[in-house]
């Protein structure tokens, strides 16, 4: 939905006020949903302690995945155990929950970022699906001292967080779906969670892409070509641009897209290195018509900062729920 609502969510035009009577109705949709917990006609599950869930406020694109690990390397060094949920969205595995096998994951069954994170922490147990209070009762099961960490799943009230950690901005479009970009309305969103970032106390630090070759013969990486299937592409070619690369041919698919078509690649000629994220590059190498092409990896890693005072937040927030 990010790719195709980006122009309208990028600022509250006459487009955003045109649809601002069905964000009203979403808004009230959620108020209905969430008033249902706050009056405890329904309790929130809790299979496992502790959870701890970086969502986002807004839909697609907030950077939650890199915080998540980011989240999961300062809790496995202050000597947990961590396991994260992750939904696997629009790929076979998102239906339930299911603990994922070690080794390599295949992005065409587990899903795109399950097989990302797999790539960039293979050590990190993953239990993936969309069903939350089902990904903390197989926790329970097989890892009862670990943490769960939740890729997404803030507005999952069916199951108790024990901390909650939001990204969120300061957008000039503050409408609810579809005439901004706010899953829920941004004030309740924003008092619900423990912690918003940025906040005056702490602060996100963006490291510069980290590039990385991962096929092909050897070239030099001044031009490139770039492919990507991203909620907000532009924010990746605005960083290649900034760090310096001249980019030849840009192709920007929608969020998730499998990169299965056949036609993928005929934009791209052979003599021009092609960077691809580290998302897309979980699915591009299921391809059977890679060879001889150069290939580039593309990541990037946040932290929070002050680093020693988030650690203690989050001792501070876990200390008695588990261990």
């Amino acid at each position: 939905m990010a790719n195709s609502f980006e122009h309208i969510w990028s600022e509250q035009g006459i487009e955003s006020w045109v649809l601002a009577p069905f964000g009203a109705l979403y808004a009230l949709g959620w108020w209905s949903y969430q008033s249902i917990y706050k009056l405890g006609l329904k309790k929130p599950f809790e299979p496992h302690s502790p959870i701890v869930t970086v969502g986002n406020l807004i839909a697609g694109g907030a950077g939650k995945t890199p915080m998540a690990l980011h989240v999961a390397d300062v809790l496995k060094g202050m000597g947990r155990q961590v396991v994260l949920s992750t939904s696997g969205y629009g790929f076979p595995r998102a239906q339930s929950a299911t603990h994922a096998p070690t080794g390599e994951l295949m992005a065409s069954e587990w899903g795109d970022e399950p097989a990302m994170v797999r790539l960039l922490r293979p050590d990190l147990p993953l239990v993936v699906g969309r069903d939350r209070v089902e990904a903390a009762r197989i926790v329970h099961e097989n890892h009862p001292g670990a943490t769960l960490l939740m890729d997404d799943g803030f507005q999952h009230l069916r199951l108790r967080q024990h901390a909650t950690i939001v990204l969120d901005g300061d957008p000039s479009n503050r409408f609810c779906l579809p005439a901004g970009p706010y899953r829920e309305p941004r004030s309740t969103g924003r008092s619900r969670a423990n912690l918003v970032l940025p906040s005056n106390e702490f602060h996100l630090r963006k490291s510069p892409t980290i590039i990385q070759q991962v096929m092909g013969p050897q070239r030099v990486l001044n031009e490139l070509n770039v492919l990507c299937a991203l909620a907000r592409p532009y924010r990746l070619t605005e960083a290649l641009h900034n760090e310096g690369f001249e980019l030849k041919t840009v192709r920007n698919l929608p969020d998730h897209d499998p990169m299965t078509a056949g036609t993928l690649l005929k934009d791209f000629d052979m003599g021009t290195p092609l960077l691809v994220t580290a998302k897309d590059w979980v699915k591009l190498r299921e391809r059977t018509d890679l060879e001889g092409r150069t290939i580039f990896m593309a990541s990037y890693e946040v932290k929070v900062e002050p680093e020693s005072e988030f650690r203690d937040w989050l001792r501070e927030r876990l200390d008695g729920i588990g261990k």
